[in-house]
């Protein structure tokens, strides 16, 4: 049985009178491909954005491979390989494909001034590296024909693949997907279904999603948890969510995708 990746204790987030998260308890497994879907409201953006740094809850606790991570910030959790999408993509537009993947990587030498003065050789050595490294990546998700293309000129689906590719740029142990197949046109999201898989399988990473589109979350998730006012209502497979009672009558005239 895999480990525990990530563990969510008792979450509670406000905003005024709205309950977000309430009394939130679920587990990531570490090399699974975890699915998080539930009604318009139901907590799932603040959720990841508690776990990820990007919101401090007002209680409960949140543990990384049984460390407590808490209140920690989203900069230093990056660095801790928990990285996030964002449903709408977070590009350098005016950058290329693989200018937006060369930032990446934390603590670079040329950043700090008096050393890129004294050891211009060192950092032009180091930048080839970050290029190389960079190529690997884009050839790995099968978009290097992109690599000088503006950012700002890719399409919605393009540019959720630069985002699965920047998280390639370091050592990424778990990723969260905010609804990465939203306004991608098929072709691109079986890119995308078929990119997840890969990096699943064959670098070890752990995913954990959300997604509207059930087929899209079936395909590619086990477990799949839902989530209703805040709590989880439901854990199982795709096939025991979807026939579910709860479920259903949570869904009722709210949505979901099949």
């Amino acid at each position: 049985m895999n480990n525990i990746l990530i563990k969510v204790e008792n979450l509670v987030k406000t905003f005024g009178g709205l309950v977000a998260l309430n009394d939130c308890s679920l587990e990531i497994q570490d090399k699974a491909i975890t699915g998080i879907i539930g009604p318009n409201g139901s907590g799932k953006t603040t959720l990841f954005n508690v776990i990820t740094g990007n919101l401090k809850p007002d209680t409960g606790k949140v543990f990384y491979n049984g460390i407590e991570i808490t209140n920690e910030e989203s900069h230093d959790l990056f660095h801790l390989g928990v990285l996030r999408t964002f449903q709408i993509a977070h590009e350098f537009s005016n950058m290329t494909v693989i200018e937006n993947l060369m930032v990446v990587p934390g603590n670079q030498k040329g950043e700090k001034l008096l050393y890129s003065l004294m050891n211009s050789q060192k950092i032009k050595k180091e930048d080839e590296l970050i290029k190389d490294k960079a190529m690997e990546v884009l050839k790995f998700l099968k978009i290097e024909h992109l690599k000088n293309e503006r950012a700002g000129n890719l399409s919605g689906g393009q540019k959720k693949l630069l985002e699965l590719a920047r998280t390639m740029m370091v050592d990424a142990k778990i990723v969260f997907l905010d609804e990465v197949g939203a306004g991608v046109n098929k072709t691109l999201l079986r890119d995308i279904s078929n990119s997840i898989l890969k990096l699943n399988q064959d670098k070890g990473y752990t995913f954990c999603m959300i997604e509207h589109d059930f087929n899209f979350i079936s395909e590619l998730c086990d477990p799949v948890i839902v989530l209703a006012e805040g709590s989880v209502l439901f854990k199982g497979s795709a096939e025991e969510v979807k026939s579910n009672e709860q479920v259903i009558e949570s869904y009722l005239g709210k949505g979901l995708k099949k």
